[in-house]
């Protein structure tokens, strides 16, 4: 391993000298330039690797295709539009491992964006605070694997009964990571694998509808499924739909489907080789995720009439499956599928932003310093996993299903897209301010630029007034984004009052002070002077 993969991050050439902190590559009192939290290189090449396509293939390749599929009207157009978007989430991923490997650290964009952005003061961290503490919840899965696992044992459940059971699959997730880490970690990669059989097995259906097919043999599934009609050139784009506006919603949510490829950025202090494990875990992934929702889509639109899938909205998945098995065995089979999918990343995401929220801590940003900073007594950051768990608790209960619940899904990853947008132009300007740091690897600047159109494009979306003005909520179409952009003006707004106003008033200046807690965590400290 090459010593620059084994020193601490941001401080690649003063390293040598404990004393360095205020070398000019790092902002006087920069957090991360301390020793991080004390979790352990727990997370292996495999573990790693779980993290991040857990993250990515969520319950959504059961919904997202059939939506896709009536968007797009054709077979042909379906398979470009995921084409199209997998290659716009590698330029975002290439951005991510660009990031990661310059600054091996745990945090994510937390850390590049303090980093590229040190003026004005405190306020990239602030940002990341309010975002975290406000919209930082996991609730979307959890419903979701409420709601199928009920529906598999045949309850005919309430909104209390989903509510009970996705707060107490919430609950048993927080209590095991964090009292017993290492378990945690063993079943988030059980789950994982289990996942991913499941989908490649469902999968390759596909494949086996082609030899089928290719071979002259008639295909046989449930009652009242038909074989296609001969596969050729036109048939495939047959029936294509060429709206822009349908098309782009569709894109988006391709790239929306491949969101987490970056999820092991968050908790890189506990990777063996983060480096080294960084650049050949998210292309891994990425084509994992890539295979599985090609051959998921072939699948769909092999074995069940086209006309069904646009028609069945998000159900397309359940057709398949009652086509494939039965009604009764695919009616278990499915809702058990998407429950399991729903668990494993509910995991995953727990386990990585509870990192990003103790990072957070460590910088004073948050109440309660030295508990929310520490990982003691189980060495995990129990701290950071109340932080996730107290809003996740309340987008659970609170709001009725429908309309509302949407809404707040909605605006929890408009922020995120905003954060994407400033770390990618960051990466530019690092490169013109620091062109001779350190970098493992690089992003091909051509997908730089991409990325950055692609994060113009998808803070643009909302405001496109949709087909007959309506959206998937009753009231205004656009009110997640503003919403999201009013939490981005809370934040900045705080930040003024905090560190500018409050301070002008009162006559006194904010510093920071360094303190190691009491299991070797390095802490910011802010006080008056």
């Amino acid at each position: 391993m090459e010593h620059s993969e084994t020193q601490p991050l941001l401080a690649p050439d003063s390293y040598r000298n404990p004393q360095a902190n205020n070398s000019r590559d790092i902002p006087a009192g920069y957090p991360d330039s301390l020793p991080g939290a004390n979790h352990g290189k727990n997370l292996s090449w495999a573990s790693a690797y779980i993290l991040v396509v857990s993250r990515v293939i969520g319950s959504g390749i059961f919904a997202t295709p059939g939506s896709i599929v009536k968007s797009a009207g054709s077979i042909g157009l379906t398979l470009l539009v995921w084409l199209v978007g997998t290659i716009l989430a590698a330029c975002g991923m290439a951005v991510s491992m660009e990031y990661g490997c310059m600054l091996p650290r745990s945090g994510g964009d937390k850390v590049y964006l303090e980093y590229t952005y040190p003026r004005p003061r405190f306020l990239a961290s602030t940002l990341i605070a309010v975002q975290a503490v406000l919209l930082g919840f996991t609730a979307s899965n959890c419903i979701i694997f409420a709601k199928y696992t009920l529906f598999a044992c045949k309850v005919e459940s309430t909104d209390l009964q989903q509510k009970a059971l996705a707060v107490g699959l919430l609950t048993a997730i927080t209590i095991i990571h964090g009292c017993f880490l290492k378990t945690g970690i063993a079943i988030q990669n059980a789950l994982g694998w289990v996942k991913l059989f499941l989908i490649g097995a469902m999968s390759l259906t596909g494949v086996w509808v082609l030899l089928l097919h290719f071979f002259g043999n008639p295909i046989h599934v449930s009652p009242g499924a038909e074989t296609h009609t001969a596969i050729s050139w036109g048939y495939l784009w047959d029936g294509s739909n060429w709206s822009w506006s349908l098309l782009s919603t569709s894109l988006f949510k391709v790239i929306y489907s491949y969101a987490g490829l970056n999820n092991i950025n968050n908790v890189l202090n506990e990777v063996k080789d983060p480096v080294r494990t960084l650049k050949s875990v998210c292309p891994t992934a990425l084509l994992t995720a890539g295979a599985l929702y090609l051959l998921a889509n072939l699948s769909y639109l092999l074995v069940v009439p086209l006309d069904d899938i646009k028609s069945s909205g998000e159900l397309v998945a359940a057709l398949l499956f009652e086509r494939l098995f039965g009604e009764h065995v695919g009616a278990t089979l499915f809702p058990l599928a998407i429950a399991i999918s729903a668990a494993g990343n509910v995991m995953v995401v727990t386990f990585a932003l509870a990192r990003v929220n103790q990072e957070i801590a460590r910088q004073g940003f948050l109440p309660w310093q030295n508990f929310l900073s520490s990982s003691r007594p189980f060495g995990s950051p129990l701290g950071g996993l109340l932080v996730h768990y107290i809003p996740s608790l309340l987008v659970i209960t609170l709001p009725p299903q429908g309309d509302v619940y949407n809404f707040i899904l909605d605006v929890e990853g408009y922020p995120g897209t905003i954060f994407g947008l400033a770390t990618t132009i960051g990466l530019l300007i690092l490169r013109y301010k620091e062109p001779h740091r350190l970098r493992p690897y690089k992003a091909w600047l051509p997908a730089v630029w991409l990325r950055i159109v692609v994060c113009l494009a998808l803070l643009a979306a909302p405001f496109i007034p949709p087909p007959n003005w309506q959206g998937d909520v009753q009231f205004f179409y656009a009110t997640y984004a503003i919403v999201g952009l009013g939490v981005i003006a809370f934040a900045v707004i705080y930040w003024y009052v905090w560190t500018v106003l409050l301070p002008r008033w009162g006559g006194y200046k904010l510093v920071e002070t360094v303190d190691t807690l009491d299991d070797g965590t390095g802490v910011t400290k802010l006080a008056r002077s």
